[in-house]
């Protein structure tokens, strides 16, 4: 079985306050981006992963893939699989490629297994993965609250409009992203936000990390600066970045810098 595993943009992102867990309340709207990686799942005599595409940091066993299986292991009795991962979206980027990667090893092994589990389960299993992980269950714009892991409904669509999607060859950690933001509640929450119209958002949808992040890494600031320059209608860096994405009313020929990974399209 073959799936696709869909990289997200994050559509306004407050950090809202901190949490006696150690994580933050946030709210943000996440929306699927057709940039995909590609994920196969068989049956196997013993369990394997192997990867090609982009070169996977980090320990196998930490993969997000593997600890699907796992996870899902330890409640059913599943036979063993070969995993393989084409890794196409880039990583450290704020476009959770790994968390769909994760979140398509659950559907995927749903679907092999016919575990007859429900779209609510599977998020269940998924938000032990991490926080963003149980977006990917469904194919459709969310509102994401808590951690990240509490979704709702959002009457949001970008369909027919211009997506360029692009990272520079810089990392942002989490870690340093969250440690350069003041939590604070929005002075307009933001699904109300994203009721303006589209050429409202540069000035009401806002994501909170930008802030430190582009003082930290001016090279991301000035991919924003340059989509906006180039005809977008609203730009932002998604998640803790570092990649950035403009959305144009039509399709325009946008140039990027040399050696900057991207993706552009119409979306669906």
């Amino acid at each position: 079985m073959v799936s696709f595993p869909p990289c997200k943009i994050n559509l306004g992102l407050h950090i809202i306050r901190k949490r006696p867990d150690g994580y933050h309340d946030l709210e943000t709207c996440f929306y699927p981006v057709p940039w995909t990686d590609i994920l196969e799942i068989i049956p196997a005599d013993s369990l394997a992963f192997t990867s090609s595409g982009l070169a996977i940091p980090g320990r196998e066993d930490d993969n997000l893939c593997l600890k699907a299986y796992h996870l899902l292991q330890h409640d059913f009795d599943l036979r063993p699989v070969k995993i393989h991962l084409h890794k196409i979206i880039p990583m450290g980027a704020g476009l959770g490629g790994g968390s769909a990667d994760g979140a398509h090893t659950v559907r995927l092994l749903n679907n092999l297994f016919q575990l007859n589990l429900s779209a609510e389960k599977m998020m269940a299993y998924t938000a032990q993965l991490g926080s963003d992980c149980s977006f990917f269950i469904q194919d459709k714009p969310l509102l994401g609250t808590g951690r990240g892991e509490v979704l709702q409904p959002l009457a949001l669509s970008l369909k027919g409009k211009y997506m360029v999607i692009a990272k520079p060859d810089v990392h942002v950690s989490t870690a340093e992203a969250y440690a350069g933001v003041t939590p604070a509640l929005p002075a307009l929450p933001l699904h109300e936000a994203l009721t303006q119209p589209l050429h409202a958002w540069k000035n009401v949808v806002h994501n909170d990390f930008e802030t430190s992040v582009f003082q930290k890494y001016p090279v991301i600031a000035l991919l924003k600066e340059t989509l906006y320059r180039q005809g977008a209608v609203y730009a932002s860096m998604s998640g803790s970045g570092a990649a950035v994405f403009g959305i144009f009313d039509k399709e325009v020929p946008v140039t990027l810098p040399d050696g900057y990974a991207s993706w552009r399209g119409i979306l669906p």
